[in-house]
């Protein structure tokens, strides 16, 4: 067990695996047994299910949060009651069980994970854009025309997801090699950012091009050196500058 681990309160512990609170930090979500947790979120959901959890107890969180929304489907949970459940980990699951979904186009797994892409919680919101990722990708010039208008939604939750869910490389994910050789194509979803006043979604845009940057460096400099020209505000020269950190 890692000193963060250990330094969790069994009490504290207890509560995030029985799920009745959410996690304060990476750490604590971490820390959680998802198969004490899938007992406590779904009672019905079966020895057989829950040993299939327990086997995969060393498998790294993003295939545990897949496996674990896997089995919610197989079980038939009800997936709108657990959009609300207390434990952020529980609505992450719905998350991949939204992606895992059959017969879901595009638009309507976008439309299911609206509120989640929203969520109050930290880890729910980088579970939403992890979980959809691969399908976005899969899609891409649709995944952007769809994106589109969450770029100018009054949530900046939203527009940080219409940003970071196509990052060229990310974190925790596949990169996406179309848009490391071609960055413009995100243009429709970087643009109308170019000056968000929300230092959360400056943070996304200029992570994107910082991504970019490592394969596309002169198409980076150019596009910052036109956002400051059209947008010579603090907030777009915040974006740029981060946007360049790694360039020479």
């Amino acid at each position: 067990m890692s000193r963060g681990v250990a330094d969790i309160a069994p009490a504290r512990l207890a509560l995030l695996n029985g799920g009745t609170v959410a996690s304060a930090t990476l750490t604590e979500g971490l820390a959680i047994d998802f198969t004490r947790l899938l007992a406590a979120a779904v009672p019905a959901i079966g020895a057989a299910r829950l040993e299939r959890m327990r086997a995969q107890a060393a498998t790294g969180i993003t295939g545990r949060m897949a496996l674990a929304a896997q089995l919610l489907l197989d079980a038939g949970a009800d997936l709108a009651l657990l959009q609300a459940h207390p434990s952020d980990t529980v609505r992450g699951w719905v998350c991949f069980a939204i992606a895992a979904q059959p017969g879901l186009t595009l638009s309507q797994q976008l439309a299911a994970m609206r509120p989640l892409a929203d969520d109050g919680h930290f880890g729910v919101r980088e579970w939403a854009w992890l979980a959809l990722r691969p399908h976005l990708a899969a899609r891409l010039d649709e995944a952007i025309a769809l994106l589109a208008p969450w770029a100018a939604d009054p949530s900046e939750r939203l527009r940080r997801f219409a940003c970071e869910a196509l990052r060229p490389r990310g974190v925790w994910c596949a990169h996406i090699p179309e848009l490391k050789q071609q960055p413009q194509l995100a243009l429709p979803l970087l643009q109308p950012l170019r000056a968000d006043p929300a230092v959360y979604v400056q943070d996304a845009v200029a992570n994107w091009l910082n991504d970019a940057a490592k394969s596309q460096p002169d198409w980076v400099r150019s596009l910052c050196a036109q956002w400051l020209l059209e947008s010579p505000v603090a907030a777009t020269a915040r974006i740029c500058k981060r946007a360049q950190r790694s360039l020479s």
